[in-house]
């Protein structure tokens, strides 16, 4: 089966377009969501109404901070322009896009696989994976083969040996990867919506779990559309420039 994963939609409607597209010429049978569907982009009804036809095919789904944040409001440690930004989605969503985000649970295990938003260790907590001593915590925490993390906008690949000996690159477009099932992998797919890498293309993974194969890859996009659509919406424009630059 391929398994693919997407984090960090932003509700940009242009990014989420491509990467389904993409996704769909690699045959993926499967996707995995791992929330922030909001925030930040112009079209958070239009991902909420994608993500929730793409569950009722069998997809994954899960809570995100800025999800969380839409639902009961932004904490005060969020940026002043991301506050803003849930606010306005606020005002956009409908009852039963809300009623979706209430149902998101914040992780998921299937077999050998975990999938969370942020990290295993407190995945309510949304601290991020940032380093080799994060990634070890989690996948001690999650107990498992293959997990899963978004929250980071960043591609990375880590892993870990049966001697306890961690490591981690930054992973190249296109190329596949074994992921054999003798060591411990966490993967960060990067972010659909708004990758900050210094690369624009949207970011995402696809698990071949019969080739014990992991493939990262990078889809350009309209991203000039999509920042367009964040102007006329009157969010903060800087949130429209970084979609140019990956930054």
């Amino acid at each position: 089966m391929k398994l693919a994963v997407l984090t960090d939609l932003h509700a940009n409607r242009e990014a989420l377009e491509a990467v389904l597209e993409h996704a769909r010429a690699q045959e993926v049978q499967r996707y995995a969501l791992l929330g922030d569907f909001v925030g930040y982009g112009a079209e958070p009804g239009w991902v909420l109404d994608t993500a929730r036809e793409l569950v009722a095919q069998g997809a994954i789904a899960l809570l995100g901070n800025h999800d969380e944040a839409a639902l009961k409001g932004a904490p005060q440690n969020m940026r002043a322009d991301a506050r803003e930004a849930i606010a306005w989605t606020q005002r956009q969503l409908s009852p039963a896009q809300f009623d979706f985000l209430r149902s998101l649970p914040l992780t998921q295990r299937e077999g050998a696989i975990l999938f969370v938003h942020a990290n295993a260790v407190a995945p309510g907590e949304w601290g991020y994976v940032r380093s080799r001593s994060d990634a070890v915590a989690s996948l001690q925490a999650g107990g498992c083969q293959y997990l899963f993390c978004g929250h980071m906008h960043d591609p990375r690949l880590y892993y870990l040996s049966g001697t306890a000996k961690c490591g981690d690159f930054v992973p190249s477009d296109g190329v596949p990867i074994p992921v054999p099932a003798h060591r411990q992998w966490l993967a960060v797919p990067g972010s659909v919506g708004q990758p900050r890498d210094g690369n624009p293309a949207a970011a995402y993974a696809i698990l071949d779990l019969a080739a014990q194969e992991l493939v990262f890859h990078r889809v350009p996009y309209d991203h000039e559309r999509a920042a367009d659509k964040i102007r006329e919406a009157g969010l903060p424009a800087w949130f429209a420039d970084r979609l140019s630059d990956g930054r």
